[in-house]
């Protein structure tokens, strides 16, 4: 019941969140970047993730033990990327991603309650610590940038029917938030880079056994190259449009599966850790 308690704060601080920017959609503030809806929308995030932080703090950490699993992985994750989101939001109003952001955040930030982690990793050595951490930030962005391509999908297709919401009409042009994708897909694909190079030439210091071919390695490579071939072709052909969010989207499944999807039969459906 405590479990259960715990997580449910941060639950509902998201969820207070989206319904504050919901509303503010809703009612037709067409300018919900002003300053004085952007301060509270600002203030009710950083207290949610400040929360959600605390949370998650008390969930993985003991001692020099990291306790992980499937849960807290895709808590972590979406933490990661909503704090990214805010300091986004500093530069570009993407009002519309945020209300889209706020129903898997809810579930994520209450997922451990019910679905504990079941793996306890010794927090020993760089190597260790490096991969953790830029694998991390990889997938953290590659979220961000998943609800980018769904936010900018709706969009395109909201005006190919002339038809907008208000969660839409107060974005950017859609140029704008490509390349602010583009620009989130590349420092992602940095950081996936060194999380596969650091996987796979310090596999021993890292994993505590040699390289070995698995479903997780296979579904990482595959979405490191999903994104390597989506960069050159932005570069070389100027891809863009629902080319781009079609392999930013199947980029981002590979890459869910890589962690999340083996993790869910180890855990869910074998009951292994």
């Amino acid at each position: 019941m405590s479990s259960i308690l715990l997580h449910l704060v941060p639950s509902l601080a998201y969820a207070l969140v989206g319904l504050v920017q919901w509303h503010l959609l809703r009612v037709g503030q067409r300018q919900p970047g002003g300053p004085h809806h952007r301060n509270r929308i600002g203030i009710l995030l950083a207290v949610a993730l400040l929360t959600h932080g605390c949370v998650l703090w008390h969930d993985m950490l003991d001692g020099n033990m990291l306790h992980f699993g499937l849960a807290i992985a895709l808590s972590l994750t979406l933490w990661l990327a909503l704090l990214m989101y805010l300091i986004e939001s500093f530069l570009t109003r993407i009002d519309g991603l945020l209300a889209l952001a706020m129903l898997p955040a809810m579930i994520c930030a209450f997922l451990p309650a019910i679905l504990p982690g079941s793996m306890h990793i010794k927090v020993d050595g760089w190597a260790f610590r490096l991969h953790f951490v830029v694998a991390m930030l990889a997938y953290s962005l590659f979220t961000l940038a998943a609800l980018h391509a769904v936010m900018m999908a709706v969009a395109e297709r909201q005006l190919h029917h002339a038809r907008l919401s208000s969660r839409i009409s107060g974005l950017p042009p859609l140029l704008t938030l490509e390349n602010l994708l583009f620009r989130l897909i590349g420092v992602a694909f940095v950081f996936l880079t060194l999380t596969v190079g650091s996987g796979v030439l310090f596999s021993e210091q890292v994993f505590g056994k040699p390289l070995t071919l698995t479903h997780k390695i296979i579904f990482t490579i595959a979405s490191w190259l999903l994104f390597g071939v989506l960069l050159a072709g932005r570069h070389l052909r100027g891809w863009r449009g629902r080319v781009a969010q079609r392999w930013t989207l199947a980029g981002f499944v590979c890459l869910f599966l890589a962690y999340a999807g083996t993790r869910f039969v180890l855990e869910v459906l074998l009951h292994r850790g």
